[in-house]
């Protein structure tokens, strides 16, 4: 084995890396969006359709986090610590996971999504994906500080959003609908939708720590 080819395999594989960390964000903010024109389609069928395709991006996320983790064991050397490789990973499968988890529950129960809090609560999700898209692309040479430090502070900002239309939307069920399973249902989606935004959060934070290391 000549010289060159041995230093390779302690080279990092940042391309690697970086490449299928921002097929991730793109599909994260690619559900988000999705969600989004969901919960604003009247129409069951189409509301279906839909869901299938968040069905498809989950899918397209899980073999692309499949890879991470497969790069992630085959290379000694990686762009940065290994644990924030896993956790940025998971965390972003996480946010895929329960946004496609709200979609179904909401064609599975039945349920209108002409509802002021989750339309809110979509509108939070979607912006909140854009923003996670945009530091991750961010982190390929991390020139942009400002444009991750924005998108972190923002994404923290639509965290606290979704707490407080998450409370008053509770508030608002429990004073208003009268149908005991409507009430435990569409409790339920807020509760997945809010944690979608917890999971955006706590991707924003493995990203912070990320660049506190290395910018």
């Amino acid at each position: 084995m000549g010289f060159n080819t041995f230093m390779k395999m302690f080279m990092p594989k940042d391309k690697v890396f970086y490449s299928l960390f921002e097929e991730v964000a793109d599909t994260v903010a690619r559900m988000g969006k999705l969600l989004k024109v969901m919960v604003s389609e009247n129409d069951f069928d189409k509301r279906a359709e839909l869901v299938l395709e968040l069905e498809r991006q989950e899918h397209i996320n899980d073999e692309s986090t499949h890879q991470i983790f497969t790069e992630l064991g085959r290379n000694f050397i990686t762009p940065f610590d290994r644990e924030d490789i896993h956790y940025l990973a998971i965390a972003l499968d996480d946010i895929c996971d329960f946004t496609y988890g709200a979609a179904k529950k909401i064609n599975f129960y039945h349920v209108n999504p002409n509802d002021i809090g989750i339309r809110k609560m979509a509108d939070l999700i979607m912006e909140a994906t854009e923003q996670i898209r945009a530091a991750v692309r961010e982190l390929r040479d991390m020139r942009d500080m400002r444009t991750i430090t924005d998108a972190l502070v923002k994404v923290n900002y639509i965290e606290n959003q979704a707490d407080d239309i998450f409370d008053m939307s509770i508030e608002r069920l429990f004073e208003t609908e009268p149908d005991a399973r409507e009430v435990i249902k569409r409790r339920e989606i807020y509760q997945v939708m809010e944690i979608v935004t917890d999971k955006c959060e706590d991707a924003t934070n493995v990203i912070e720590s990320i660049i506190i290391k290395y910018a």
